[in-house]
């Protein structure tokens, strides 16, 4: 085989349409662009989404969604990340002298995710009950 006699399969390449060469080619005089008008210009521009001054569609459905504006300032913990804070009580500023949660958050929550294998006590910050649960079975407890 040489590459000189290569050619594409029957059927899957269509042929260019050849656009204003006569009435005979099916596309002659205006070429498929029907009569005068801002499409049969050369380069006529049209804003994407314009529909000639009737509402558009995007302005016609109504908003939908939000970003959130406090999930930033909420940090999630896990129960396995209560192993690297120093000492037996969990704080908010425990917490991010340890590195586990971010300097600029505001507010922090212990989700039940991993294990924890010692007794703490957590003060001041938000305990969903499955943490709750583990953190008392370990011999700790969750205060305010």
């Amino acid at each position: 085989m040489k590459l000189n006699s290569i050619s594409p399969g029957p059927g899957s390449r269509k042929t260019r349409r050849r656009v204003g060469r006569g009435a005979s080619a099916g596309q002659g005089k205006t070429c498929g662009r029907g009569v005068k008008g801002q499409h049969a210009r050369k380069g006529g521009y049209h804003k994407v989404g314009f529909e000639g001054g009737q509402m558009p569609l995007q302005r016609r459905l109504p908003k939908s969604g939000f970003r959130s504006q406090i999930a930033g300032s909420v940090a999630e913990v896990r129960l396995s990340e209560l192993a690297k804070v120093a000492g037996d009580t969990v704080d908010l500023a425990s917490l991010k002298a340890a590195n586990v949660v971010p300097a600029t958050a505001l507010r922090a929550r212990i989700v039940a995710s991993g294990g924890i294998d010692r007794a703490v006590v957590v003060t001041g910050v938000h305990v969903t009950k499955g943490a709750r649960a583990a953190i008392e079975a370990a011999g700790g407890r969750v205060e305010g």
